[in-house]
């Protein structure tokens, strides 16, 4: 692979090639739109994408037919519709069957139910034919017992899309009969939906009905506890309660039933910290095996928070993840790298960084990190790698990562260049500037502030001074205006001071001198180590002129330090009648 290059999903080209991490985001999303509105295209106009020229036809490989076959008012032109998931169609056909009179099948009924469940009433779009993400965490709490802050809503946007006395609950409330599968529709698109208050009145509604729920209505059910109780014992109580019914009604769990248990223990305190160990003993008892996001649930219970657990259970994790090829069982599942790279960062751990990074080239276990969770994996475990391993070894992994693997962070490059002054190899900051430049940081004014610090904190040998002083230069460039695209960044006192610095260093005497009128036509104080230095330099380059025009300065701005530059002035230089 080559470590130059960037991912392979975009354009080999210089112009589409992204520059950093919100660019590879922004071409990748493009990408993606661009693959819905030609999708759209085609599900709006079939008319004009009927032609196939391939012979022999065979149908598997033939585009989708979106436009209905089937005319008139029947059963079978409503079946067609929910196939073809024509949400409003399929209910104002059901309609007219309903008024003319012509019973209509639970089986197409409930199929129509699990349509307007799974979108919320709404129209389906390609956007919305993929599973939603699930809801943001909740905050975790403290393991003390205290009320957990209440949720209005539980998915946001989603809550607002399940309108009181919507199509589903109607044609439900007018079905002629009803069967197990009908109340388990309705209860797993309201907790969906964000109406999980409803949804467990529903499911009281089904047993009272004497009917039993299946597998996946009680993963529902578990998800929302959260959203149905306050309190940490009282969640896990009625998580127990859905347990109890599951074994009273013969329904055996399944892989995703302990993996949404383990979900609400994480909103369940010191309660859930107690409880999740005694979930994964009970889940060896049935020979599941676990996935990933069972393994994420896990971490995020003990790794989460102020008070941080040993690397024991990290470790026991990684033992396993380390022997398998995981393939994708549950949405989570993709969170589960990201999530263990955040807690070996907060262990301060890098071995189980490494331990982490060898289970993740097993098998396509890399195929669960898109290309926002690649970057911020990677960008963790940079930083980690900064804060933690030498500094040959954190540059080796940069030349490496960046940017095949991640685009650093403004974080990353802070992170290398306090590694980089721990380590005393400061002679790399031109190279880290360069990059800077590539990622669209050098207007970045925390960004500028390090830098500049760290170059004009010591003198180093002339050959690196003078690099200093070309990043200085551009530094200086992005000050100034440049045209109408961006406006000039604000000169700070610090700033001035240090680019001064370097260029005195440098012996750039007239750039120095430049930088030193800059701090009267903004009210600044030079240090009296800029002035200093600014003063070996006109030695240095022999500019009595400019020493002249720095005491003169200093003695504008009413400088302590303005006697004893005049006094080196007349004693270093040889000045003539005028000037003195």
């Amino acid at each position: 692979q080559d470590p130059t290059a960037a991912h392979y999903m975009f354009q080999d080209d210089p112009y589409l090639m992204p520059r950093n991490a919100a660019n590879a985001r922004l071409f990748s999303l493009s990408k993606e739109s661009g693959r819905n509105a030609a999708k759209y295209i085609i599900k709006q106009f079939p008319q004009y994408f009927d032609k196939t020229f391939s012979e022999p036809a065979i149908p598997c490989l033939m585009p989708e037919t979106f436009t209905p076959q089937i005319e008139g008012v029947s059963e079978e032109a409503l079946k067609e519709r929910i196939h073809l998931r024509r949400v409003k169609e399929s209910v104002d056909l059901y309609d007219q069957l309903v008024q003319a009179g012509t019973p209509v099948s639970l089986e197409t009924t409930n199929s129509l139910l699990d349509l307007l469940c799974f979108y919320g009433d709404e129209e389906s779009t390609p956007e919305k034919e993929a599973e939603e993400k699930e809801d943001l965490e909740e905050p975790e709490g403290n393991s003390s017992e205290q009320k957990a802050p209440k949720r209005r809503f539980q998915r946001g946007s989603q809550s607002s899309r399940w309108r009181e006395n919507n199509n589903a609950e109607r044609i439900f409330k007018i079905m002629p009969e009803r069967n197990a599968h009908s109340y388990c529709t309705m209860i797993r698109g309201m907790v969906k939906h964000g109406v999980s208050a409803k949804a467990y009145d529903m499911y009281i509604e089904l047993l009272n009905e004497r009917h039993k729920a299946d597998v996946h209505t009680f993963n529902a059910l578990i998800t929302a506890v959260p959203y149905l109780k306050e309190r940490f014992v009282e969640r896990w109580e009625l998580a127990k309660v859905f347990l109890n019914h599951m074994a009273q009604q013969e329904v055996r769990p399944n892989l995703l039933t302990f993996n949404a248990l383990l979900k609400t223990l994480r909103r369940c305190g010191g309660v859930g910290r107690s409880m999740s160990l005694l979930v994964i003993k009970e889940m060896e008892a049935l020979d599941i095996e676990p996935s990933l996001a069972t393994y994420d649930h896990l971490l995020s219970i003990f790794y989460r928070g102020v008070d941080l657990h040993s690397s024991g259970i990290i470790s026991e994790v990684l033992d396993d993840v380390e022997k398998r090829s995981f393939t994708p069982q549950d949405p989570n599942d993709a969170n589960f790298f990201a999530t263990a790279m955040q807690a070996c960062c907060d262990l301060k751990d890098v071995k189980l960084a490494y331990r982490l990074n060898k289970a993740l080239e097993v098998g396509d276990n890399w195929k669960f990190l898109d290309v926002d969770r690649l970057n911020a994996y990677w960008s963790k475990f940079f930083s980690l790698l900064c804060m933690m391993e030498q500094i040959d070894v954190v540059l080796k992994w940069y030349k490496e990562m960046s940017p095949s693997l991640f685009y650093p962070t403004p974080k990353n490059i802070l992170d290398l260049l306090q590694a980089l002054d721990a380590a005393n190899h400061l002679e790399v900051i031109p190279s880290v500037w360069e990059d800077m430049k590539q990622l669209g940081f050098n207007r970045r004014q925390d960004l500028l502030e390090e830098l500049l610090s760290l170059m004009s904190r010591e003198q180093h040998p002339e050959e690196i001074q003078l690099a200093f002083a070309k990043c200085a230069e551009d530094i200086k460039a992005a000050h100034e205006p440049a045209g109408r695209e961006q406006a000039p960044l604000e000169w700070t006192g610090s700033a001035l001071g240090h680019v001064a610095l370097l260029f005195s260093r440098a012996g750039r005497t007239q750039d120095a001198w430049y930088m030193m009128e800059h701090f009267q036509q903004i009210n600044r104080i030079p240090s009296d180590q800029v002035m200093e230095e600014f003063l070996n330099c006109a030695k240095q380059t022999n500019c009595p002129d400019e020493a002249i025009k720095l005491v003169k300065l200093a003695a504008s701005l009413g400088l302590p330090s303005s006697q004893s530059l005049k006094s080196r002035t007349e004693k270093e230089f040889e000045l003539s009648e005028k000037q003195k």
